[in-house]
């Protein structure tokens, strides 16, 4: 498959397989004459676990080190996958908590503003951020 073959069949743009290309996550099975790259149906695939990946919050590095057990996953332990999965869960349970403090914090200080049309000289939500 060409370029676009591959982009289309994944559902993301050409320049985003570019990227991920240039990253190291995704390579070409080939190039022809003329210097097109080639992909094959494990590309797709490889595209698709990227996607997924990425959708579950992966960060590019992490996304690497999963292929690369994927690659390698019946020399690897379950545990690896794992351990990554769960350092992944931990950072986002941190910030959905950090997320949920300023909730508060703002919720607070926007519920004390009068949000009239009168000057801001007095405005509670300006003090508060210069206290």
């Amino acid at each position: 498959m060409k370029i676009g073959e591959i982009a289309k069949a994944s559902g993301v743009g050409i320049d985003t397989l570019r990227y991920y290309e240039k990253e190291g996550l995704l390579r070409p099975a080939g190039r022809s004459d003329s210097g097109y790259r080639h992909y094959d149906q494990q590309a797709v695939q490889q595209m698709q676990f990227i996607l997924k990946a990425k959708a579950l919050g992966f960060s590019l590095q992490e996304i690497r080190e999963l292929l690369s057990l994927r690659i390698d996953r019946e020399h690897q332990p379950c545990s690896s996958v794992k351990d990554l999965a769960q350092a992944k869960l931990k950072n986002i349970e941190t910030k959905i908590a950090e997320l949920q403090r300023m909730h508060k914090a703002l919720q607070r200080v926007t519920d004390q503003c009068c949000g009239g049309p009168e000057s801001a000289i007095h405005c509670s939500i300006l003090d508060a951020l210069e206290q």
